[in-house]
């Protein structure tokens, strides 16, 4: 994916929150370049976050219901920003489209607006954010968080 520039396809408090967090993965790969496991980039992207005073929740529990009923089992997105950004992310030799789909899975289930499918294991980062919009999300769904997730 190319440098992030203004996006026209969500709002603009969207657009910063989200260039905030791009700029993040900047230098988180930087600071430790590719090769970590993504657990490792999981922690440094937290204390990122917690540095900028920008809210975020780790493995969030979301339920899952198929045809009405709620399975057993549930799924936890690595990241979620402000209740509306999820982060994916990976450390692999390729992105396939199984992790394309997963992203957009998650983002269904989840209802949220955007997400990023980022894989650190890259030389330059900007070749591994993947910048992934919610065809099925309505602006009336955005749900603002008050900074009080950390």
């Amino acid at each position: 994916m190319k440098a992030m520039n203004k996006h026209q396809d969500v709002e603009e408090s969207l657009n910063a929150l989200s260039r905030d967090v791009v700029d993040c993965f900047f230098q988180v790969h930087k600071e430790l370049g590719a090769g970590f496991p993504e657990n490792i980039y999981e922690d440094a992207l937290c204390i990122e976050f917690e540095f900028r005073s920008i809210p975020f929740e780790r493995q969030k529990t979301y339920e899952i219901s198929y045809k009405g009923k709620i399975l057993n089992s549930v799924f936890k997105p690595d990241l979620i920003v402000n209740n509306q950004i999820i982060i994916i992310l990976k450390a692999v030799d390729k992105i396939h489209p199984t992790h394309q789909s997963q992203i957009y899975s998650y983002l269904k289930a989840t209802k949220l607006p955007l997400g990023f499918l980022v894989n650190f294991n890259v030389p330059l980062i900007k070749d591994g954010i993947g910048r992934y919009l919610n065809k099925n999300f309505a602006p009336s769904e955005l749900r603002v968080n008050n900074k009080e997730t950390a």
